[in-house]
């Protein structure tokens, strides 16, 4: 068997990793509905508005995105085809031995067939946590001691459940203008922007406290007896 095969899997890692390829999927699949809505026409080059005139629920919510497919029929299928393949590897495969390298890829396609050029700012950062899900982790030992590695995974699940929480909210109002109570499209925006700033700014904690929880189940195996 491969070494990294062999490797134990660091649970919180692959599902923090797993939980954005979902979302990211599920965005990428969004896009890919609303360009095929725009039917048989050729695009008007590489960069698109993945929502169209017609199908626009708020002045900002075109959703841009890059194709290198010239027709939004054909792209929008390619989109939703890729995304529901990130899902189902971020899911069911990512951890396995070339899972890292596939999910870059399926990442790198999604942003080529009209799957959001936002995710751009992300994937980097996520492939390189995926390739941490096999890792020992022993550079994170060293930068988290102990006391605040405890308390970090302690508060893991709360991280990640509020990062990918507010991302979903972040793409929601993004395509659909919606929130409650409010009909100014630039306070929409502002909220929109907002979350993702919150997100920016939870998402590496959810993952660096999932190295934290990850860090103290291989201490934990290490001194079960066999």
């Amino acid at each position: 068997m491969h070494r990294a095969e062999g490797a134990a899997v660091n649970r919180s890692t692959r599902i923090n990793v797993a939980t954005v390829g979902a979302v990211f999927g599920l965005s990428g699949m969004s896009h890919g509905l609303f360009e095929a809505l725009q039917g048989r026409v050729p695009t008007p080059g590489l960069f698109v508005s993945a929502i169209g005139e017609a199908q626009r629920m708020w002045p900002h919510g075109s959703e841009p995105a890059f194709t290198v497919i010239p027709n939004f029929l054909a792209t929008g299928i390619a989109a939703m085809v890729v995304g529901l393949a990130l899902i189902v590897w971020s899911l069911g495969f990512v951890h396995r031995r070339r899972g890292p390298a596939v999910f870059l890829g399926l990442f790198v396609l999604l942003l080529l067939v009209g799957g959001g050029v936002a995710q751009v700012l992300f994937f980097p950062f996520f492939w390189l946590a995926s390739t941490r899900i096999r890792a020992p982790l022993g550079w994170w030992r060293g930068v988290l001691r102990a006391p605040l590695r405890a308390r970090l995974a302690r508060g893991w699940p709360w991280f990640l459940a509020l990062s990918a929480a507010l991302l979903v909210c972040a793409l929601v109002i993004a395509t659909t203008g919606f929130v409650p109570g409010v009909d100014d499209p630039e306070v929409v925006l502002g909220v929109m922007l907002g979350c993702l700033l919150a997100v920016a700014l939870l998402l590496p904690l959810a993952f660096v406290s999932g190295f934290a929880r990850d860090l103290g189940a291989r201490q934990v195996a290490a001194i079960r007896p066999a």
